[in-house]
């Protein structure tokens, strides 16, 4: 990467803190504005990879890759949620295939449906990564010990090479492919796995997470999907998500039982 690229990435320093000055207060601390602005010295590098709409992570700085980014063959991927995020607060430098880095704003344009993940689902990723949460992509694993590849097709979107590094399933579970296709229902639809923060987390045996998160974006779901939600679920307790304005809203249900009053 040359002195050109290298200047093209401090750009993004210098259109964050523009952003700062234009934002009111209010909008600086609920986008995360504050983070941004953290000096940090060790600075990880990444390529962007079009045909996989994820980044692979060919210099790796700093603790968070404990918690961030899937294991494939030796190699760390990130989504875009992750990339953004690792972006905004000033942890990874992005590069397309041809190693020019890629600007900020280039970076807002790769959130899409084709990446599977929207503005939306980023802003409650943030929210939840800006609370010290650990947090994936709902059923994609982190690594691949002790799991096995399943072949043949499937139906995510990104190419075939990154339907390859994603349709990977656990022994004697249904595929991450069924799991993506059977569990949307309506406007609900699954987004996250959450974990509580934990210095002893490994990505090779995450455990079961403290809950998984399905964004609705419409009406709260009704009761007949709630509980088939909840029976897809298992014992992992389900929470939703709701954004609007750019706000995020979290909310669970609770079977309650009323006295039969005389």
């Amino acid at each position: 990467m040359d002195a050109e690229d290298w200047e093209s990435c401090l750009d993004n320093e210098i259109y964050l803190q523009d952003r700062n000055e234009d934002d009111g207060e209010e909008n600086y601390y609920s986008f995360g504005f504050l983070s941004k602005l953290q000096f940090r010295k060790d600075i990880s590098k990444a390529r962007w990879i079009n045909d996989l709409a994820m980044a692979e992570v060919v210099e790796k700085k700093g603790k968070m890759w404990v918690t961030m980014g899937m294991v494939r063959s030796g190699k760390t991927y990130c989504f875009i949620e992750e990339t953004l995020f690792l972006i905004e607060i000033g942890a990874l430098h992005l590069s397309d295939e041809n190693g020019i880095c890629l600007s900020l704003k280039e970076v807002y344009e790769k959130l899409s449906d084709e990446s599977g993940c929207y503005w939306e689902l980023f802003e409650v990723y943030r929210h939840l990564k800006s609370l010290g949460y650990i947090v994936g992509r709902h059923g994609i694993a982190w690594s691949v010990k002790g799991l096995k590849i399943k072949t043949g097709t499937c139906s995510l979107q990104g190419g075939e090479e990154r339907n390859e590094l994603l349709e990977m399933e656990p022994k004697g579970t249904s595929s991450i492919i069924d799991l993506f296709d059977n569990m949307q229902i309506n406007e609900v639809s699954p987004a996250f796995d959450v974990y509580l923060p934990n210095s002893r987390f490994r990505k090779s045996s995450p455990g079961d997470p403290s809950f998984s998160l399905y964004l609705s974006r419409g009406n709260p779901p009704s009761k007949v999907e709630i509980e088939a939600l909840e029976r897809k679920q298992g014992a992992i307790p389900l929470k939703f998500c709701h954004v609007e304005n750019g706000r995020v809203s979290f909310f669970s249900f609770d079977r309650v039982e009323l006295a039969v009053l005389p």
